[in-house]
C-alpha cells in the first residue's frame, strides 16, 4: 500500500446477512474504526428493532454514528454525508483504511459517490403531500409521479412513500422532473472505495430474517416500542419493526400478526436492498459463508 493511498471499505448487503460481524473482523484485521451507514441505528432510543450492534460488538471495534442522535432531532442524509466525510477524513489521518457498514443504500451512496444537488423547495409542499398520503394513499401519489416524471416512477423505490414524496416535492417545487437533477457533477472523494457485498440464496436470507425478528421480540422489542408510543408520528419511527408493534399496542393487530408483518416487511426491505446494491457494478460479491481470509485477499489485491 502506498503511503498516500486512503481506502474506504464499504460493507453492504441485505439485512441479517452478517455485515456487522464481518465489519468488526475487518476492523480488527486493518486496526481501524467502523463508520455506520445504517440510518435506523443513528437513534439512541431504537436498539432492539434496529439490530444495533451489541455491547460486546461495540467494544470489539470503535464505532461511529451509532446512537449519536435522538428521534426528536431532525437528521437527514445530507447532514450525514457532511458528518461522515468529516469523520472519515479525520480517521484517515491515522489510518490508511476505514470500514463503513450499513444497509441504507442512499446513505452509503451519499458517502461513496456524493449526493445529487437539488433546488430548495417550499417546505409546505412536503406537508401537503404527507396529508395527501394520509387521505388518498400511496397509489395516488404514485400516479401523480408517473405523470410528472415517468423516469423517476420507473427507477426509484416506488413502494417507499418517503422516496415518492421526495421526488414529487422536487417536481412540484421546481417545475422540473426530479430525474433531471440526478447524476450531475458530484464531489470527488479523497479516498478509493472498495465495496464488499454479502449475499445468500433468497430462502436463506428470508429464514435469517424470520429468526432475527423472533429474537428481537424475545429480547424485548414490544417494551422498547411501548416507550416510543408518544412519538409514533415521527418519521424515524415509521419503519419496519416499530410501525407494526404500534398497531399491536393500539389493539389493531394481535402480537402474532404484528410479528408476521415485521417478518414480511423485513423480507421486502431485504429485496429492495439487494436491488439497490446490485446496481453497483464495482461491488465484489461474496456468499455470506465465505472465509474472512478469502475476503481479505480480494481486498488487499485492490490496494
Amino acid at each position: 500500500m502506498k503511503v498516500t493511498d486512503k481506502y474506504l471499505l464499504s460493507i453492504v448487503g441485505p439485512t441479517a446477512i452478517g455485515k456487522t460481524a464481518l465489519s468488526i473482523q475487518l476492523a480488527n484485521h486493518f486496526n481501524t474504526d467502523i463508520v455506520s451507514a445504517d440510518s435506523r441505528q443513528f437513534f439512541k432510543e431504537m436498539s432492539i428493532g434496529t439490530a444495533t450492534p451489541s455491547k460486546e460488538e461495540l467494544a470489539a471495534a470503535k464505532h461511529h454514528f451509532i446512537h449519536h442522535k435522538s428521534i426528536t432531532e431532525d437528521y437527514n442524509v445530507g447532514a450525514f454525508e457532511k458528518d461522515a466525510i468529516k469523520q472519515i477524513k479525520t480517521l484517515h489521518q491515522s489510518h490508511d483504511t476505514v470500514i463503513m457498514v450499513g444497509g441504507s443504500g442512499l446513505y452509503v451512496d451519499a458517502v461513496t459517490k456524493g449526493l445529487d444537488n437539488f433546488p430548495e423547495v417550499d417546505k409546505s409542499i412536503r406537508q401537503q403531500l404527507n396529508n395527501q398520503l394520509e387521505q388518498e394513499g400511496l397509489k395516488a401519489l404514485q400516479r401523480q409521479l408517473k405523470q410528472l416524471d415517468p423516469i423517476s416512477y420507473n427507477t426509484i423505490t416506488i413502494d417507499n412513500p418517503h422516496r415518492v414524496i421526495r421526488a414529487l416535492e422536487i417536481c412540484i417545487g421546481s417545475g422540473q422532473p426530479y430525474s433531471s437533477f440526478l447524476n450531475k457533477d458530484k464531489n470527488k472523494r479523497p479516498f478509493k472505495t472498495i465495496t464488499i457485498g454479502l449475499e445468500a440464496e433468497r430462502p436463506i436470507i428470508y429464514d435469517r430474517i424470520n429468526q432475527r425478528v423472533i429474537k428481537m421480540v424475545e429480547a424485548g422489542l414490544v417494551d422498547e416500542v411501548k416507550l416510543l408510543l408518544p412519538y409514533k408520528n415521527l418519521n424515524s419511527l415509521k419503519t419496519v419493526g416499530y410501525k407494526e408493534v404500534f398497531k399491536y399496542l393500539e389493539g389493531e393487530w394481535s402480537l402474532e400478526v404484528a410479528i408476521s408483518e415485521i417478518q414480511k416487511n423485513s423480507r421486502r426491505f431485504a429485496k429492495r436492498q439487494l436491488t439497490w446494491f446490485k446496481k453497483n457494478p464495482e461491488t465484489f460479491w461474496f456468499d455470506y459463508k465465505t472465509s474472512l481470509k478469502d475476503i481479505i485477499f480480494k481486498i488487499e489485491s485492490q490496494f
